[in-house]
């Protein structure tokens, strides 16, 4: 089994080409639609819908069904049975905050795209030897930031990150500046409380900023 699959069938570049992935919490599956129509519209073609809440399957459906434009993957993916739960709904790819094998081996096994979770030296060797060129980072701001990131890339040449956890309007920039990182979960953009009352025209506005600061830094 083999990770050349995410590196030939575009995966990779439409994630680093959207440069912010907007981590979403979804407590309500009729939300699912409005929120990716925000996301497309605003010019982060991608949501990252995390298994945190009991809709998030049927919000990963819906988005898959519905909205043709969004890349839409499943985070906080933890075990197989979720993970396969994703899969099955339309996720497109998973993100796992950390790595766990069963999951590995299965996303392998049926060529599904995957960036599992890694920060400590003997982590990513694991998952390097595995085969692995792009990991998530996560928690970014307590596991040392951009700072962490560089020292660790100096070493894993070659090898890329997907920071998440702290990353803001503050310092997107920054991250979207290293050429360790291929690109960067967030979710400011996509707070409960900014679509709360079903409005999602302030999440579609700090999408549209987040999407300038991706065209800012990258061309």
């Amino acid at each position: 089994m083999s990770t050349e699959y995410m590196k030939s069938n575009g995966f990779y570049e439409q994630v680093e080409k959207t440069g912010v992935v907007p981590v979403v919490v979804l407590e309500k599956v009729e939300d699912a639609v409005p929120m990716a129509n925000a996301l497309v519209a605003g010019g982060l073609p991608a949501a990252e819908v995390t298994f945190r809440t009991a809709a998030a399957a049927d919000c990963i459906h819906e988005m898959a069904e519905k909205c043709p434009d969004i890349l839409v993957g499943a985070g906080t993916v933890v075990n197989l049975e979720q993970c396969k739960k994703a899969v099955d709904a339309g996720a497109k790819f998973i993100v796992s905050p950390g790595y766990d094998m069963a999951i590995i081996d299965w996303c392998l096994e049926h060529e599904v795209n995957l960036i599992p979770g890694g920060v400590t030296p003997a982590e990513l060797t694991t998952l390097i030897n595995l085969g692995f060129d792009i990991t998530k980072f996560f928690p970014a701001n307590l596991y040392g930031g951009l700072k962490a990131i560089e020292a660790l890339a100096a070493v894993f040449v070659g090898h890329r990150f997907m920071p998440t956890g702290g990353v803001s309007p503050d310092n997107v920039r920054d991250f979207l500046g290293s050429k360790a990182i291929l690109a960067a979960g967030g979710t400011w953009m996509v707070k409960p409380n900014l679509f709360a009352d079903g409005d999602f025209s302030r999440v579609e506005a700090l999408t549209a900023d987040a999407a300038a600061a991706v065209r800012e830094i990258r061309g």
